[in-house]
């Protein structure tokens, strides 16, 4: 029997994710109720155009233009607009009128998540965002909460769909990137501009929430380094699938001890990079099929842990959305301040030159005798270890100087020795072009 009063709440956009937490509050809302300890009254949808059609359709006498007014009358706001403004005054707004917030805005958390949280904190409100990074994926609870007393050392994430839709049809299909791109574009997957997808934008922005989270540490977006997978070609994952590869896009976030002069220190910084890798076939993020998410986490005590499933969609993202609702409302119906973000470890945020990575070098290069002398030497001039190396000749018709193809697997090394050996190779005589270079993980 629900004694407490019923909590009004108010929602900020109107999309399709917006649209089916409307249509799912109302359908369900007894039921949401016996969970949460309070009735949960839909107070009204914010929207920039209230004719427009919404699927499902919102009732039209919820809907209003006025989002200050609906903010300034509510328990709980449920921002879901995107973008950076007016989504952050809004927030603020609610923040500072005591209302808790609920966001699936991960632009929005990457560029200004301090000064939300810290606004927060202030008043003692309580800001939600499960839904930002995963979709229907549960990964923030788990990072904040369940993982609190344990060291988690390093994420491996495929937190994209769209990249990931389009390089697993490159890998099970054979098409090409524009072609998969196409693909992901017809069946909805991709935007009419995919740029934020295919250029690791949307990638880095989950990447920055993710290590803030688990190494409690604010990272900026600014810190988080970023590749996307235009450059990937249909060769190069035709040549990862026959070497027991297969190319991901990744969010790597680790914590890694810092050194200095080659000597290890006792300190430890936070790394958070974003970009196409491959990824041994044995590992379970290769199994991560067509636009699904899959966050692989490391941790010292826990061990390995995978979070697995939809990673987008209005109805999956909906579903992490009312998970945050249910526990805005019990902490209302209990009462207390809301938890403030652990962020206060205070790690430094290290450059990519600081990471610790194999790579897979491709090189063309002129086909006579010395040339693996030449090209060994000039890792060993830059302290880089060789594992693999396997080599393929032209049949030398229709070419004036016969060449061949080398492709080298590092040992790990940091990313600095690594990037600077790439570039002596790329200036070397005997190296024709620099074909390839990716990055190996999950070994």
């Amino acid at each position: 029997m629900i004694e407490y009063r019923n909590l009004r709440v108010a929602l900020l956009g109107g999309g399709s994710v917006g649209a089916q937490v409307a249509a799912l509050l109302l359908e369900h809302g007894d039921e949401l109720a016996n969970r949460s300890g309070a009735g949960l009254e839909l107070v009204g949808v914010a929207v920039r155009d209230v004719e427009a059609e919404r699927t499902p359709a919102i009732p039209g006498h919820l809907l209003t233009t006025d989002a200050e007014s609906l903010i300034l009358g509510s328990d709980i706001v449920v921002e879901l607009m995107g973008g950076l403004e007016p989504a952050r005054t809004y927030i603020l707004q609610a923040i500072n009128s005591g209302a808790d917030v609920i966001t699936a805005n991960k632009a929005l958390l990457a560029t200004h998540g301090p000064e939300l949280f810290d606004a927060a904190e202030q008043v003692g409100a309580q800001l939600y965002y499960e839904a930002a990074v995963g979709g229907a994926i549960p990964i923030i609870r788990p990072l904040r909460d369940s993982l609190a007393g344990d060291r988690v050392t390093r994420i491996l994430g495929i937190v994209n769909g769209t990249t990931n839709f389009i390089l697993d049809r490159m890998d099970v299909n054979g098409d090409t990137l524009e072609g998969a791109l196409a693909t992901a574009t017809e069946l909805g997957y991709a935007e009419a501009d995919p740029t934020a997808d295919i250029g690791g934008y949307d990638a880095a922005q989950k990447a920055a929430i993710l290590a803030s989270l688990a190494f409690h540490t604010t990272v900026p977006l600014e810190s988080v380094y970023r590749e996307g997978i235009t450059e990937i070609t249909a060769e190069q994952v035709d040549a990862a699938r026959k070497a027991g590869y297969v190319v991901k896009l990744l969010a790597i976030c680790e914590r890694i001890e810092i050194e200095r002069d080659g000597r290890r220190t006792g300190e430890f910084g936070v790394s958070a990079r974003v970009h196409p890798a491959l990824v041994p076939a044995a590992h379970p993020l290769a199994a991560v099929h067509g636009a699904n998410n899959a966050v692989f986490v490391q941790a010292e005590a826990a061990g390995d842990l995978m979070f697995y499933g939809a990673g987008a969609g209005g109805l999956e993202t909906a579903s992490a959305v009312l998970g945050d609702l249910v526990s805005a409302a019990r902490r209302h119906v209990i009462g207390g301040p809301g938890v403030a973000e652990s962020t206060h470890a205070n790690m430094a945020v290290l450059p990519i030159s600081s990471v610790r990575t194999r790579y897979q070098i491709t090189l063309k290069v002129v086909d006579q005798p010395g040339v693996l002398a030449t090209i060994a030497s000039l890792f060993s001039e830059h302290g880089v270890s060789v594992e693999a190396v396997s080599q393929s000749v032209s049949d030398g018709k229709n070419v004036e100087l016969p060449t061949a193809t080398l492709v080298i697997v590092t040992h790990e090394a940091t990313e600095a020795s690594l990037a600077t050996t790439v570039a002596a190779l790329g200036g070397n005589e005997v190296v024709s072009a620099v074909v390839s270079v990716l990055r190996v993980e999950g070994l």
